[in-house]
């Protein structure tokens, strides 16, 4: 039960993240919200995980894997995908919205990085992934297509900007299982991810305007998206993650887009098209026919998108 909780909490935490940045101070961009988010979230995540990490060792020794060339550009590469997420996250919701943004998002990381991993393993999915891939990817184009009431349809920039969002989760899935395939404690691979996005993102900050952090609500705002939805929330999700099936943590995080699709119409307002709530249905659809899927084990399993 803990476990269930645990994902549960942090598909919530991970869900506040795109209404966190709308009602944060004027003056944020994309960009410098996503660069603060990451020095904070990543350092914070990373001291957490290699402690943890830490800790796993000295209870269960035994032979662990050796860090060669290739886990390390594995980690590596996690890294720089959480940190070009960040800016393409924040975009999305800029341009159209939280709600759908976010649910654009989520709706196309699974479906990414099930078609990333045919790619690189050859193996043909099973029908039923095939299906649930349909249904999702017909759910992204209607919210694309209906976006908000009365916005025509979505902003066409800000549709890309959550489908490379979703992208960069993908790769990061894809990298993430090949390491724990390896022998990789899932809390030194967690780890690894949120330094380097915080070195990134650290290297970047000459170059971006952050200004706004002086304002007490730009503090607030940067400290609850690094440390509650990145390190706080990202540690739950993988600690809770070792007790569940794959089915029943990617049915919990569906629990993120109900998140941001209730705090964007209730706290920021927005309204969605009929269109856009009929994605939003088949989305749903297509990506609980995934969690479902993803009983068999040699099926590409469902990963959600940590906003």
């Amino acid at each position: 039960m803990l476990h269930v909780l645990a994902v549960l909490a942090a598909a919530v935490l991970f869900g506040t993240t795109g209404t966190s940045q709308a009602v944060g101070p004027e003056g944020t961009t994309p960009l410098s919200v996503g660069v603060a988010r990451m020095v904070v979230g990543g350092t914070g995540l990373a001291l957490i995980a290699f402690l943890l990490a830490a800790r796993h060792r000295r209870v269960s020794p035994g032979p662990r894997a050796r860090l060669t060339t290739g886990p390390l550009l594995l980690m590596a590469l996690t890294g720089v995908a959480l940190a070009v997420y960040q800016p393409l996250f924040f975009l999305g919701t800029e341009r159209n919205g939280v709600a759908v943004s976010t649910v654009i998002a989520l709706g196309s990381a699974p479906v990414l990085a099930g078609l990333l991993e045919w790619a690189i393993t050859r193996r043909l999915p099973s029908p039923v992934w095939l299906f649930a891939t349909a249904l999702a990817t017909l759910g992204v184009g209607l919210l694309g297509f209906g976006g908000g009431a009365g916005t025509g349809g979505a902003d066409p920039i800000g549709v890309l900007g959550a489908i490379g969002a979703g992208a960069s989760f993908a790769v990061i899935a894809n990298a993430q299982r090949r390491l724990l395939d390896a022998g990789w404690d899932a809390f030194t691979v967690v780890g690894s991810m949120g330094a380097g996005s915080a070195i990134i993102c650290a290297l970047a900050i000459p170059f971006v305007n952050l200004t706004w952090i002086a304002d007490p609500g730009g503090l607030v705002m940067t400290l609850w998206l690094g440390l509650a939805t990145i390190a706080v929330a990202y540690t739950l999700f993988t600690w809770g993650l070792q007790g569940l099936t794959a089915a029943t943590a990617a049915t919990l995080t569906l629990g993120e887009p109900l998140t941001a699709a209730v705090l964007g119409m209730t706290v920021l307002g927005e309204q969605l098209s009929a269109l856009a709530a009929i994605g939003i249905i088949v989305l749903a659809a297509g990506l609980a026919t995934l969690a479902w899927g993803s009983r068999r084990t040699r099926d590409p399993e469902p990963f959600a998108v940590e906003g």
